[in-house]
């Protein structure tokens, strides 16, 4: 069983940048495919950003490409995500997926473990 602790949320202005951390606990290991979802009020969850435990092989959505980076230090266990250049529409709860399987999925339902999920407000 894994535990999935993501931090880093907060307020800020359009433009600006955030770095949202997640930390896995238990049966951990390198191993394990971690991926960034968000949910804006209303919507479904969607797929951000994911990288692969197996080769750090990385999947970006579209919304993500050039302006967010997903970053994996094992040393410390754990998966960062740098964002920049926020815009009003990143604005959402951002949660941290693991799942065992070393493949990528780009749907919620295919993701064994979540977390609490961290808040992202961007003010125009």
């Amino acid at each position: 069983h894994v535990q999935l602790q993501a931090s880093g949320g907060g307020l800020v202005q359009a433009g600006g940048s955030l770095r949202l951390s997640c930390t896995p606990s238990g049966r951990t290991g390198s191993r394990y495919t971690l991926a960034w979802f968000r949910q804006a009020p209303g919507k479904e969850r969607e797929f951000v950003v994911g990288i692969l435990g197996s080769d750090s092989s990385v999947v970006y959505a579209d919304s993500a490409k050039g302006r967010f980076t997903i970053s994996r230090d094992n040393a410390k266990n754990t998966v960062y995500l740098q964002m920049n250049s926020l815009t009003p529409e990143d604005t959402a709860v951002y949660y941290c997926g693991a799942r065992e399987l070393p493949k990528m999925s780009l749907v919620p339902e295919a993701w064994t473990y979540w977390g609490l999920g961290t808040l992202v407000t961007v003010s125009s």
